[in-house]
This record gives C-alpha cells, sequence and structure tokens, in this order.
C-alpha cells in the first residue's frame, strides 16, 4: 500500500507534471504538426491551389557569391515553368561573377543581372537589392531566393505558383540545409525544422506571423502597397520576417509544403557565423506584432518546467519509496518524447529534411532554449548600432 499512498509533495508535482504535459500535448498537436497535416492534405488532393501558371520574377539576391552562383543558378533557370525571369543582383564587385553572368545572359534570354552600388549608404544593402530587383521586374509575382539556395527539384516554382491564387498575396515556402556529417549540421537543421514548424504553423493556423527570404513569394504591389521596406528602413535587417509580419494576414497568406518546393542551402562554416545570423534576427522579433512571439515562449517555458516536474517527481519518489510516483512521471517523459518524435519526424519527411530524430530530441529541448537566451544575451550587451543601417 506504501508505494501508492501518496504525500501532498507527490500530488502537487504529478499534478503540475500533468498540466505542463498536456499544455505540451496541445502545442505538438494543434500548431507542430500543422506542416505534416498540410501536406497530407496537399497529397490527397483536398487543398485548392490554382491551375493558372502565373509569370513570375525570381529575384536572387548575391552577395560575393560567385561559387554559389555557378553551383545553383542552372538549377533555378531550368525550372519546368512556362514563363519566368531570373534577376540576379549582386552585392559586391567581382570581375569572375561579372563575367559568369554575362557569358550565362547570352545563354539565357530570361536571366538578367546587376549591382548594388558601392556608394549606397544609410540604407542596407540587401533591401537595396531586392528594391532594385523588384523595381526591374516585368511580373507581378515576386520569389526571392539568396545565391547560396538550390531548389530541392526543377517543380520548384510550379509548387509555389499553385499558391497564387486571387486572394493570395504571400506564399511563404521552406528552405533547409544540406545534409551534412558533422554536429554543427545536425544542430543547425534541427533548429531550422523547429523554427519552421513554428512560423509556418501558426501561419497555416491563419496566424501568420514571419517569414524567411531564402523561399519566399509576394505580389508586387503589395511591396508598393506596404511602401516597401520603409517601416523599418532605420534597421539592417527585416527584408523578409518584419515585411511579412506588417503585411501577412490570415486571408492574403498560404504556404507551400511540399519536399519539392524546398530550398537548399550549405550548412554555415563555423557555429559563430551562425549564430550572428541568428542574433540578427533576435533584433528584428523585438519588433513583431502579434502574440505569436510570446506564445513560442510560453511553448519553450512549460517545456522546461515539465521537465522539471517529471525529474522532480523521479527523485521525491525515490527517495520516499514511492515508485509508482517516479514510475507516472517517467511514463509522462517517455509518452511526450514519443509524441514530440512522430510529429517532428513527419514533419521532417513532409519538408524532405533526410534525417530522423530520436534519442536527440532530450538535448535538443534544453539546447535550443540556452542557445536562444545565450543570442538574446549576447544582443543585449552589443551595441544597437551594429544593426542599424548604415
Amino acid at each position: 500500500m506504501e508505494t501508492v499512498a501518496f504525500d501532498t509533495c507527490e500530488k502537487g508535482l504529478l499534478l503540475l507534471t500533468g498540466l505542463f504535459f498536456l499544455i505540451q500535448a496541445f502545442y505538438y498537436f494543434f500548431l507542430y504538426n500543422r506542416i505534416y497535416l498540410h501536406q497530407k492534405k496537399a497529397d490527397n488532393g483536398s487543398l485548392p491551389f490554382t491551375n493558372e501558371t502565373h509569370p513570375v520574377s525570381v529575384i536572387i539576391y548575391a552577395h560575393d557569391g560567385t561559387l554559389s552562383l555557378r553551383q545553383n543558378l542552372t538549377a533555378i533557370l531550368n525550372q519546368d515553368y512556362p514563363q519566368f525571369e531570373v534577376i540576379v543582383i549582386k552585392d559586391g564587385h567581382n570581375d569572375e561573377s561579372e563575367d559568369y553572368l554575362t557569358a550565362m545572359e547570352e545563354r539565357h534570354d530570361n536571366l538578367y543581372h546587376s549591382f548594388v552600388p558601392d556608394t549606397s549608404r544609410y540604407i542596407s544593402r540587401k533591401k537595396l537589392a531586392i528594391t532594385l530587383g523588384i523595381r526591374a521586374s516585368k511580373y507581378e509575382w515576386i520569389i526571392l531566393t539568396d545565391a547560396n539556395c538550390t531548389p530541392q527539384s526543377d517543380q520548384w516554382l510550379r509548387l509555389m505558383a499553385r499558391n497564387f491564387t486571387s486572394n493570395t498575396q504571400i506564399v511563404l515556402g521552406y528552405s533547409g540545409y544540406e545534409k551534412e556529417k558533422g554536429k554543427l549540421n545536425r544542430n543547425i537543421s534541427f533548429d531550422n525544422l523547429f523554427t519552421a514548424m513554428r512560423y509556418l504553423g501558426f501561419a497555416l493556423n491563419g496566424h501568420p506571423y514571419m517569414g524567411i527570404g531564402r523561399n519566399l513569394a509576394y505580389r508586387k504591389d503589395l511591396y508598393y502597397h506596404q511602401k516597401g521596406f520603409t517601416a523599418h528602413l532605420n534597421l539592417k535587417r527585416g527584408e523578409d520576417d518584419l515585411f511579412v509580419n506588417q503585411a501577412a494576414t490570415s486571408e492574403n497568406t498560404r504556404v507551400e509544403t511540399d519536399s519539392q518546393a524546398a530550398m537548399r542551402m550549405p550548412t554555415a562554416a563555423t557555429s559563430q557565423e551562425w549564430k550572428e545570423e541568428k542574433i540578427g534576427y533576435t533584433a528584428t522579433s523585438h519588433f513583431y506584432r502579434g502574440a505569436q512571439r510570446w506564445l513560442c515562449g510560453a511553448e519553450t517555458a512549460t517545456r522546461l518546467l515539465f521537465y522539471t516536474g517529471w525529474i522532480a517527481s523521479c527523485i521525491v519518489g525515490g527517495l520516499h519509496g514511492h515508485w509508482s510516483v517516479a514510475g507516472i512521471a517517467l511514463a509522462s517523459f517517455l509518452l511526450r518524447l514519443l509524441l514530440q518524435a512522430f510529429v517532428i519526424n513527419k514533419n521532417a519527411d513532409a519538408v524532405g529534411e533526410g534525417r530522423h530524430y530520436f534519442f536527440s530530441l532530450p538535448l535538443y529541448d534544453w539546447l535550443l532554449p540556452l542557445q536562444s537566451f545565450n543570442r538574446k544575451l549576447h544582443f543585449l550587451f552589443r551595441h544597437k548600432e551594429e544593426f542599424l543601417r548604415k
């Protein structure tokens, strides 16, 4: 009888553990599972897509990207799509890239290129590059990407364009990293997948709040209606996430989740390079409108509290010799782990990540919040001028 005679402390710990488990289950069932469910509907033919193939202007931002252009430009030019143009905007003079693009233009009459003037000041060079590309574009629909990104297939444009319905103004696509060996690649890939589960999950629930410019489409009219990037022109970044945050609604935004529509890019050369990119998004996240950022923070908090609860229950139950307490707590952890692995791996399959996660998930449960806290600390003590236009 002693093994089931819980005291007040044990009952309280188990009650809190159960509460945090239910909150976690809610997030996984109703937010993080959206990519997989959306793609399942798309595969079953139960989602409304347009049959029109609207002309498309693809704008590629190339920051000293000669090697990247050589590796990826052909895959974009060889898309199976009836009418599109490709506009490369170079940021930084490089004779080799100039010669390469000029030679490619002789073979592809839908390829054009320009550059950001070296004399440009007081505006983000990437924002200026995108602005130059949009002004030079011929078509209403704009698709943005970077020179170091390559489409997963020649159906990228078709799959993005099937979302160009009459009511749609923004289409969010998935961008991931190439699968490589090493802890850094695995860490970055998981962080990227989990971030996508959040912002694409909210968009699929009718509450879009950000997008990533490596695979992002919107109407040119929307860009001009929003007056370009003037709302955040003082910031070095924000050309993708802040633009989507201010312009996206439940009615005008769609998400493309097919793995063949994904963009892939190489892993950052160093962890510091990746960290700087994430700090950049931390700097702009403070300007997000809506409660989504706080709801994501609440999920992280309840996740850590769940771990605290089940571990404390195991310890207290073990000290009191009440092994059923420890057993219930451990069972809650294993049940959440199974739910977590199912949802994350189904999403990974949907977007073509090519790897699965199970035993590493408890590590990432703690690693991602610690990394996020570390980035916020670095941002807090950095000079704010670093994140402003120069």
